[in-house]
């Protein structure tokens, strides 16, 4: 009780009964009240929450509206700022590398086929997919190769948020007997009818379904996508041309097959476009990419040597008036005055130069932007050593932020692969099937069967070494135990094809053989070391180690 509470207790302690009692009533009401995250993240109370007021509603509106200025800054980092072109090559070139090859995996114990015939016709059908691959003519604007078109359907994905991917169909040749064409096109050109610019309109209905249009994507009234509708160029370009859009069906009636791959990351539910990568860091990158530019520049000032002549009878009467030539020259008055590696200026009469210096550059610039990489790397997933390219740290170090790294890479790949390379070899393999290139039978009359000739592995760039001999060392290990397998292995560091590689090592081991490079007894000495460690492990290994002696 404090000094005012006993004066009245004093004076009238009936008061002092109804002051205590309206005391317990307030407090048991803030109990009530502030319970929770209302004393944490949900306060209301707080000094230092007062001011946050957070608004969040429907995906629509907290990401459909604000994704054209998040495309337009993003593409705008990318071409002026070092840490955003870092961020998204190194993601493009570490899931995508050189393209995603296919690895034919079909189920051959449900079709009922041997391991022989299976790998046949595994071979047989990434033989005719990288024929239709590997050529310019997959491409429907014959640019890029399916490779290719996977390194830019990643720079797209991650620079705009999504990519939209037409499948498209030509009469086929002989040079190329498929028909199946693919049409990437930036994430701009979804949009809905009649946009234009940055304005997003959320109300739109599709005329003839009178379905609702989110940022070019229609969906029903179960929120399933039904349809994307596509401008016949860019909304917001300022190039003579008719604009028009065209609304194409998300699904094929009769196969339901899919006509448009939409690859993109999804945040929230019932959300049907994406995010650009560099949206949370948007802002930290242009203040640090402004920072850069300031600090630069006075380097650069720093590094000039200028003079300043001040003469009282004026700078017409000097005997000379600058070392810069007319051409050289930026200033285009005479009140001007330049800044230049041996620069003169003449000044005049009662003028002087009065230059501010800050101690520019900062000794501490280096420091600086790695700290505020580091934040950066964070919410991108990406390890500062690997984003600014500079691995200083120990062994222990460096391999931890590789592998961390490299979970987040695994996953984007796997996203790719699932959204944009597995859909696109299934309608390839249907094709392939349906023209008599490739037999399989029960294909168009059981999914179950369908799904079983369709599975397969995409392949992309090896996780890379730190140290070659430890890494292998360890392969070989878990080969031995049993957890993980030669073709696995080979992959994982390599990235090549295990069964590939034993065809060609043994033609090599051949040639080397005839030219007498290779004995007979070099060729096996393998094979007996193997067999010599299989009969230690059993205990009866005296007769092999005699042999060997």
């Amino acid at each position: 009780m404090n000094v005012i509470d006993k004066i009245i207790e004093a004076v009238s302690p009936s008061a002092a009964l109804r002051r205590e009692s309206a005391r317990w009533k307030l407090e048991t009401v803030r109990s009530f009240q502030n319970s929770g995250y209302d004393e944490s993240g949900a306060a209301r109370n707080k000094n230092s929450m007062r001011g946050w007021l957070a608004s969040s509603k429907t995906p629509q509106e907290d990401i459909d509206k604000n994704i054209p200025v998040l495309r337009q800054r993003s593409r705008s980092l990318f071409m002026s700022a070092p840490l955003a072109v870092s961020a998204i090559k190194t993601n493009r070139t570490n899931i995508v590398g050189e393209g995603l090859k296919l690895k034919s995996t079909i189920d051959a114990d449900f079709l009922g086929m041997g391991l022989d015939e299976a790998a046949q016709w595994q071979r047989s059908a990434e033989r005719e997919f990288a024929l239709w691959a590997q050529s310019k003519f997959c491409d429907s604007t014959r640019v890029n190769n399916f490779y290719e078109i996977q390194q830019v359907a990643c720079m797209s994905w991650l620079m705009n948020g999504d990519a939209c991917v037409l499948l498209e169909y030509e009469r086929p040749t002989k040079a190329l007997p498929y028909g199946l064409r693919i049409h990437l096109i930036e994430s701009d050109r979804v949009s809905t009818p009649n946009s234009t610019g940055s304005n997003v309109y959320l109300y739109a209905t599709d005329p003839d379904t009178k379905n609702r249009i989110f940022n070019g994507v229609e969906v029903d009234k179960n929120n399933r996508v039904v349809a994307y509708h596509i401008c016949s160029t860019y909304p917001n370009s300022t190039l003579y041309t008719k604009k028009e859009w065209k609304r194409v069906k998300a699904f094929g009636e009769q196969t339901g097959m899919p006509n448009v791959l939409m690859i993109y990351e999804t945040e929230r539910a019932e959300q049907y476009r994406g995010v650009p990568y560099l949206a949370p860091v948007i802002e930290s990158l242009k203040q640090l990419t402004r920072y850069s530019e300031a600090e630069m520049m006075a380097a650069v000032i720093n590094g000039f040597f200028t003079v300043f002549i001040k003469s009282e009878k004026g700078t017409s009467e000097v005997g000379f008036t600058g070392v810069i030539d007319e051409e050289d020259e930026v200033a285009d008055g005479d009140r001007n005055y330049e800044l230049g590696p041996g620069m003169v200026n003449m000044l005049a009469p009662g003028e002087e130069i009065d230059i501010a210096d800050a101690k520019r550059p900062s000794s501490n610039f280096d420091a600086f932007t790695t700290s505020l990489a580091k934040y950066v790397g964070a919410a991108l997933e990406i390890p500062v050593e690997i984003l600014v390219k500079n691995f200083t740290s120990s062994y222990s170090a460096s391999r931890a932020a590789l592998l961390e790294a490299w979970q987040a890479f695994r996953m984007k790949r796997s996203w790719l692969a699932a959204d944009f390379c597995q859909p696109v070899y299934e309608i390839f393999l249907t094709e392939a099937i349906a023209n008599g290139r490739l037999k399989a039978p029960g294909f168009f009359l059981d999914p179950l069967v369908r799904m079983a000739y369709c599975k397969a592995q995409w392949n992309g760039p090896a996780q890379g070494m730190i140290d070659p001999g430890k890494e292998v060392d360890a392969a070989e290990k878990r080969i031995s135990i049993g957890i993980s397998t030669r073709q696995q292995e080979t992959i994982e560091m390599t990235g090549g094809d295990f069964e590939a590689n034993v065809a060609q090592l043994a033609r090599e081991n051949q040639l080397m053989k005839e030219a007498g490079l290779l004995s007979a007894r070099a060729e096996s000495r393998p094979e007996k070391k193997e067999q010599k460690v299989s009969e230690e492990e059993d205990g009866d290994s005296g007769e092999e180690n005699e042999d060997d002696a």
